[in-house]
């Protein structure tokens, strides 16, 4: 796990035991408690646990979405509540697995979008804003979409799409949850693939959600894992050595090879 008080990090993200959940009359549903990760920037983060668990609640409360219901979140050593809106707008973008409404816009009016934060009260684009939307295009390799309108677009089109909206926003942290929740194989890999780049190339910090678990020991930097009774935070190493990597999954069905760092089906 991260040392969170070590100065050789730098640190990005971090919690401090953040309680997520949800205000209901005068209770308080609690979905998961004692959250304290550190995100080092620059890195590539997935987001793991069962279905339930608070995955896109942990990612909603991060970003602000919704309220924590204890703890606090910072953001380069400054806590959340003690940005405004509009700052915090141009410090993380989140992507969400919600179906955008239907809409003539073009794919560069979409990622055009996400020059908001910066634009003023009558959304004109200045030069600069024009070359970080190219820049985010180019990046993701959709030049040639970006005069079809979103709508037409494949789901594998459109998460390259709103990860370019996400790159225009030009912000230190990009959240995605589920990118690839209703992708095939084949462009879940892709966009893997995509999201590993652009950290190696823009040094943002990217953090996912997701299922694919193989693949992200394969090519993420640290992981956070939400089980039943704990949060782990480190990288694949740190994870094997906490056993953390078995709590995903039945062990009568599927169970954890150190040795080849994988998951394999028990046919037993």
């Amino acid at each position: 796990m991260y040392n969170m008080n070590s100065p050789k990090k730098n640190i990005v993200l971090k919690t401090e035991n953040l309680v997520i959940g949800y205000h209901h009359k005068k209770r308080s549903n609690i979905v998961a408690k004692d959250i304290n990760v550190a995100i080092e920037k620059g890195t590539f983060v997935a987001l793991l646990g069962k279905n339930g668990i608070g995955k896109s609640t942990l990612l909603r409360t991060i970003s602000k979405v919704q309220e924590p219901l204890d703890g606090k979140i910072f953001i380069n050593q400054k806590k959340t509540t003690d940005y405004k809106d509009e700052e915090l707008a141009t410090l993380l973008g989140l992507v969400l697995t919600e179906r955008l409404p239907t809409s003539q816009l073009t794919v560069y009016e979409l990622v055009a979008l996400g020059r908001q934060p910066y634009t003023n009260w009558i959304d004109t684009l200045s030069e600069k804003d024009i070359t970080i939307i190219n820049e985010a295009i180019t990046l993701t390799e959709i030049e040639h979409l970006k005069d079809n309108r979103f709508h037409e677009l494949s789901d594998g089109q459109l998460q390259r799409v709103l990860i370019a909206r996400a790159l225009a926003q030009d912000t230190e942290i990009i959240i995605l949850d589920e990118p690839t929740a209703h992708l095939d194989i084949h462009h879940t890999f892709k966009i893997f693939a995509l999201l590993k780049n652009l950290v190696e190339t823009t040094k943002k910090t990217i953090i996912i959600s997701t299922h694919e678990v193989n693949l992200a020991i394969k090519l993420v930097d640290a992981f956070i894992l939400l089980a039943n009774d704990k949060v782990y935070n480190g990288n694949s190493e740190e994870l094997i050595l906490q056993n953390a990597f078995s709590s995903l999954f039945p062990k009568e069905l599927i169970s954890f090879n150190k040795e080849i760092k994988q998951f394999i089906i028990n046919n037993n």
